[in-house]
């Protein structure tokens, strides 16, 4: 994979306030094995430059095409200890889509290991397309965790037509929303999704925080498409990087914090009045059941591990 040129090497040391972040745009490989390697090719590239946190696509274990219902428990296991591995090889943050097993139920999820190796956050996607049914049970909460120390979100392909998603823990505290994607269109709609043009940049504005978008490219099999176009979004809406909707690439920015104000998100904790409260509350309940489903899926997946 090739490396965005606008980051050139490591850094000295980091930065305070600055976040090196990279979003890896990939083709998936037919097998899990050859996705692992893939992937660690990846998050070496961004390590190389300097990278602290590292967005992997929707799936990038397995694949979005993948054939969920003859996927064993042991597949996912020997996924995620490589995931993990690949964090402390690399002292990177790792956050990385895959499916998990919950005792007999499959997520689709986002999966946060520190530069340790430790499994932090789980993300299960709660808004699930109609083929995502077929095999995968919807999450109950919300993403909120830290990374460095910086509060951030998480959604899933399909779920960047729900806003509250987003707006409910950058109320919270999120500056940044981390998106892994798996596109599954028709060539011709696939073509269609180019240059920004779907409104990601919009929910980085109207949130005024970073958005970094990952996204897999190319055939993805039964004639359907992935569009790249993997980017990373200021809080401005402005693009720090966009890539093409043919190749593998890793993007790496550096995301400077305190253009990551959430101002209309905190207006709205204040205003209107009558609606105040009501969020607050809300928000409330969100840090409780994200601290909840990240002890739950903690324990299911650790578990199995060391079994």
């Amino acid at each position: 994979m090739k490396t965005d040129p606008a980051i050139r090497g490591p850094r000295s040391k980091p930065q305070p306030g600055i976040l090196r972040t990279a979003a890896v745009q990939m083709i998936f490989a037919p097998t899990v094995e050859g996705n692992l390697a893939r992937i660690d090719a990846a998050v070496a590239e961004a390590a190389r430059a300097g990278a602290d946190v590292v967005l992997l696509p929707e799936c990038a274990t397995t694949g979005y095409a993948c054939d969920f219902g003859s996927l064993k428990p042991a597949m996912v296991r020997t996924a995620l200890e490589a995931l993990g591995n690949a964090a402390t090889r690399h002292r990177v943050n790792i956050l990385a889509g895959s499916p998990v097993f919950l005792g007999r139920r499959l997520f689709n999820a986002l999966l946060v290991f520190d530069r340790q190796g430790r499994l932090i956050h789980t993300y299960a996607k709660c808004q699930l397309t109609d083929s995502d049914r077929r095999w995968f049970t919807p999450g109950d909460g919300l993403s909120l965790f830290r990374v460095d120390g910086v509060v951030a979100t998480s959604i899933l392909c399909h779920e960047r037509r729900y806003p509250e998603l987003v707006r409910l823990p950058v109320m919270a505290g999120a500056q940044i929303v981390f998106h892994p994607n798996a596109g599954m269109d028709p060539l011709a709609v696939s073509h269609r999704k180019r240059k920004g043009r779907d409104g990601i940049a919009v929910r980085a504005f109207e949130n005024a925080v970073y958005y970094v978008f990952a996204n897999s490219v190319g055939p993805q099999g039964d004639g359907k498409w992935s569009a790249g176009d993997s980017k990373i979004v200021a809080p401005d809406g402005t693009f720090l990087q966009l890539a093409d909707n043919r190749r593998e690439k890793v993007l790496v920015a550096d995301l400077d914090l305190a253009a990551a104000t959430r101002k209309y998100a905190r207006d709205s904790l204040r205003h209107p009045r009558f609606l105040a409260p009501h969020w607050r509350r809300i928000v409330s309940e969100l840090r409780r059941r994200a601290r909840q489903n990240d002890q739950t899926f903690r324990q299911g997946i650790l578990g199995g591990l060391f079994k």
